[in-house]
Parts: structure tokens; sequence; C-alpha cells
């Protein structure tokens, strides 16, 4: 078993980032996951929002422990379990593969809450834990893996990044819509006078 963490400090506020994740799939830095199928998804009776997805993905293992544990697979499926508190402002996301466990799992948690100094970020906190099963050199493997995990968390940030500067390209735009409709009613009523 290996155990791999690591924190990260976005310079944006909490809810930002919350909705970020929420939409971080699909994007360009992680092409690896194709398809996230909500199967549940639900308000508890303190307000925080549960959910319940599928992430369909190609396999993200180096090609080395593809060879010593005998994968050739290519679609993979992770589940996920996420859990927003609005009220104490946390997000935590949990993830684990349902494919291949007999050789790999790997069970990752992410929480990001509210800087405790400054508002306006938000910390993201991640651990995964790695256990390849039934061969020789797993702790070997499982060194390999969180090398990728590590690589892997770097492309999530830049998504989540990108995820936001989406974001908030969408909202300037509707603003400027919104501007624009109110504008035109207004120019056309003082020409009419």
């Amino acid at each position: 078993m290996k155990i791999w963490t690591s924190e990260h400090i976005f310079n944006h506020p909490w809810e930002t980032v919350t909705k970020a994740a929420m939409q971080k799939y699909p994007n360009p830095m992680n092409p690896s996951v194709f398809g996230v199928d909500v199967l549940d998804r639900g308000i508890d009776k303190q307000g925080r929002l549960h959910s319940k997805r599928l992430l369909s993905t190609e396999w993200g293992l180096p090609s080395i422990v593809k060879s010593i544990i005998g994968s050739s697979r290519g679609c993979t499926y992770i589940e996920e379990h996420s859990v927003v508190d609005p009220k104490e402002k946390t997000f935590e996301l949990q993830s684990t593969n349902i494919t291949c466990t007999n050789l790999v799992s790997v069970d990752e948690k992410l929480t990001y809450k509210p800087h405790p100094e400054d508002k306006d970020k938000t910390i993201l906190t991640q651990e995964a834990i790695i256990t390849v099963k039934g061969v020789s050199l797993s702790s070997y493997l499982e060194g390999v893996m969180a090398n990728s995990i590590s690589a892997n968390a770097g492309k999530g940030r830049e998504a989540m990044e990108w995820v936001i500067r989406r974001l908030n390209e969408e909202i300037d735009e509707i603003a400027a819509k919104a501007r624009g409709t109110i504008r035109n009613p207004m120019a056309a009523a003082v020409t009419e006078k």
C-alpha cells in the first residue's frame, strides 16, 4: 500500500472552486475521462448536496504497470461520492475504481475548504491510497502509480483553472447580453420621443 498526499491553494473563493469541481469533466487537460453519469443526487435535512457519479475513463496506468499486472483493459470505471456543505463550506469527494479491483485499487479523497486567512482562496487537500495486489514488485508498482497520480493532480488543477475561466467567460457573456437587452429598449424609447 502506498499513500500519496498533496495540498494546493486556489486563488478563488470556495463557491467558485466548488462550482468548477462539479463541472470539471470533460476538459482538455484530462482527456482520459470521457464520460460522467450522475447516478444519484439529493439534498439531506442539513442542506448538504450528496452526489454519486460514475466516471468512464481510459485506464491511466503507466505501461510498465499494465505489462506487469497483465491488464490491457482500456475503459475503466470509477465510482465517485461527493458531499457539498454550503453552511460549513466544505466539499468532500471520494472516489474508487470499480474495474480491475482484484489487481489494483486506488481510493482517493479530495477536500475543498476556504482558506482560513483569506476568504478569496480555497485549500484543496488530496489523498490517494494505492494498492497493487497479487503480483511481485507491488511496492515498486505502487510507487510508479503514485508518481502518475501526482502528475495527473497537476493536470487536474490546470483543468480546474480552465473550468473557472470558462465559467467566468459565460457569466461575462450573459451580463453583456443582459446589458445589451436593457439598453436597446431604452435607446428605442428615447429615439421615439
